[in-house]
């Protein structure tokens, strides 16, 4: 009674994965990329029903199912507790040294500010970034993180504002419109308590949906070029924001070697941001990178408070003269190149339209 549903959602397992691997922008085939836990899932319960099924569907079933697991779990595996930490743990770190960032997209329409501005109250972090938070949001939030006093606002209807506040002093910011002109980003210096300064960048690209975009492309592009311009200034630097990308993605994964940056998740688990309202269908969208030059004190994600996104909170150590104890993530010629096509395509695709 099994045997032919276990093989045709085995067969579906396997062309999702298999999807995934096409080196193409189009949304649906970068859609594959983001529910590979599921995939996994659903993989291990076909192998665990496969003996109930009927010859001669047993063993393909089976093989099948078992290609997907091995392929989802080998991608997976570096977010889980499981493999190596990318990003050291901080020992004896210097307060003033230490920055602690909370991240939250907000999702526009939600009005439930005060379940966000108690959780800042209560975790009291230095700098507070808000994606898809409008003209509304704005007030809000002014209102209430009076104690944050240097902040940068860009209020926009179309889910991709952003606010930004910070206890720290912030020099030399930029809101720069890195590939589509409606797509902010933020961009400068944050000054730590102990003087020393470091680059920060917030982004909030577009992502590969139908009802946004139907490729990836702009995403891509933003997050690499980004990423190109962090390892040539070759400095102490943080990527945080809604990338809208997972952290297993191959654009996230080209984007940490062509930087040089490392993800806070790997080898601690998957910190899972969306989506909040349904605990089936989550991923890690939400990211914090940082250089070389940083360790960490701790990682958690909050209460979810009426957005999809629960916001995610971190802090982190400058620990200069420890650098060389992380080691590099490195761009093959491949990956430079990669990265270098999809920007050139994406300005002038955008030039075109």
């Amino acid at each position: 009674m099994l045997t032919l549903p276990l093989f045709v959602l085995a067969l579906l397992l396997l062309s999702m994965t298999l999807l995934a691997k096409i080196r193409l922008h189009d949304w649906w085939l970068r859609a594959c990329e983001f529910p590979r836990v599921q995939i996994a899932s659903l993989a291990l319960l076909v192998v665990l029903l496969s003996p109930w099924s009927e010859a001669p569907w047993q063993i393909p079933t089976l093989a099948c199912a078992l290609l997907v697991l091995a392929l989802q779990v080998y991608r997976i595996l570096p977010w889980t507790r499981l493999w190596k930490i990318q990003v050291l743990d901080a020992e004896d770190a210097e307060k003033d040294s230490c920055v602690t960032l909370l991240i939250s997209n907000v999702l526009t329409p939600n009005r439930n500010v005060d379940g966000l501005v108690s959780q800042i109250l209560a975790h009291q972090p230095d700098v507070v970034l808000t994606l898809e938070s409008d003209s509304w949001w704005g007030d809000q939030l002014d209102a209430a993180l009076t104690d944050w006093p240097h902040r940068v606002s860009i209020p926009q209807d179309n889910l991709y504002g952003m606010h930004l506040y910070s206890r720290l002093p912030l020099e030399n910011i930029e809101i720069k419109r890195l590939i589509q002109d409606d797509i902010p980003s933020i961009h400068g210096d944050l000054q730590l308590k102990d003087g020393s300064t470091i680059h920060f960048h917030a982004l909030h690209p577009r992502p590969p949906a139908p009802n946004e975009s139907k490729e990836s492309l702009w995403r891509d592009a933003e997050l690499l070029l980004v990423g190109k311009h962090i390892h040539e200034r070759a400095e102490p630097a943080l990527l945080i924001g809604d990338l809208n990308d997972v952290a297993w993605s191959r654009t996230t994964r080209t984007f940490s070697r062509v930087s040089g940056m490392l993800d806070l998740r790997c080898g601690r688990g998957m910190f899972n941001t969306y989506n909040a309202w349904h605990v089936l269908l989550r991923w890690p969208l939400d990211h914090i990178f940082v250089t070389r030059h940083f360790k960490l004190c701790g990682i958690r994600r909050l209460n979810k408070f009426g957005s999809d996104h629960f916001p995610i909170m971190a802090t982190l150590c400058y620990t200069p003269d420890e650098a060389h104890e992380h080691e590099k993530p490195t761009a093959d010629a491949e990956e430079k190149q990669e990265a270098r096509e999809t920007i050139e395509e994406a300005r002038s695709r955008d030039q075109e339209e």
